[in-house]
């Protein structure tokens, strides 16, 4: 059985809240846990452990996801959030999966990020971000509609010859989700991109060259919600399936 580490979401104290107020929560989505699980792999909420414990922790799984969520904070990639950003990001949680990330690229453990996964791969290896794409990149493509959700949908091109075409050779259409406000500015170093969106050329997917091609790789859309939206939208089983054979 694969043992595959998955980031924890985190919800800080709430007084409001009924339940567990006082206490900070670490979860991992639904859809997440549903597309992540398959026979012989099976998904682990890695905790925010102390340094020591959580190492060892770590040192037990065969590959590590880091799923979606709140914004990564501009200081984690040396700038100061836009004037009024009501978008300041999640400084606790950047220094947690940094950490875990950090691990796992040290040990040569295969990694799938997925959306704010993706970015945070983009910002561990030297990259920025668009804070704010609407505010901060001329597009008309909407990347993000709080109550459509995972029913926003765009198209993207596959960099050719490359290993998402590779991945996808049949593909008739080249549909995504898009639930991303934040999106690649400056490429990190030593990645490659094997997707963009169509129409603004934001990159939509790229992979690490300092190790086997897909053994470190990231995507913007959400693979794990494909099942809600199904129509015309690429295959989202094949990034998995592709990442699970590094395990």
């Amino acid at each position: 059985m694969k043992k595959i580490g998955v980031s924890a979401c985190f919800m800080y104290p709430d007084v409001g809240r009924t339940v567990f107020g006082p206490k900070t929560l670490s979860y991992l989505e639904q859809d997440m846990a549903t597309y992540l699980y398959r026979f012989g792999a099976f998904p682990v909420l890695i905790p925010d452990l102390p340094d020591e414990p959580l190492e060892s922790f770590l040192s037990t799984f065969d590959g590590f996801v880091f799923q979606g969520g709140t914004d990564i904070a501009p200081l984690s990639y040396g700038e100061q959030p836009l004037p009024n950003s009501q978008w300041p990001g999640d400084p606790y949680r950047d220094n947690y999966e940094l950490k875990v990330l950090d691990f796992a690229i040290k040990n040569d453990k295969p990694v799938l990020g997925i959306c704010r996964g993706f970015q945070l791969l983009n910002v561990y290896f030297g990259g920025t971000l668009y804070q704010d794409i609407n505010t901060q990149l001329d597009t008309k493509v909407l990347h993000r509609d709080a109550q459509l959700y995972d029913q926003v949908k765009h198209k993207i091109h596959f960099t050719a010859g490359g290993l998402l075409e590779e991945l996808h050779p049949e593909a008739e259409s080249y549909w995504v989700n898009s639930v991303h406000h934040q999106g690649v500015k400056q490429l990190g170093e030593d990645l490659k991109i094997s997707a963009v969106s169509s129409e603004d050329q934001l990159v939509e997917a790229f992979y690490w060259t300092k190790t086997a091609p897909g053994q470190v790789m990231g995507v913007q859309w959400h693979p794990e919600f494909f099942r809600n939206h199904p129509q015309d939208l690429i295959d989202g089983d094949l990034i998995y399936q592709y990442f699970l054979r590094f395990c």
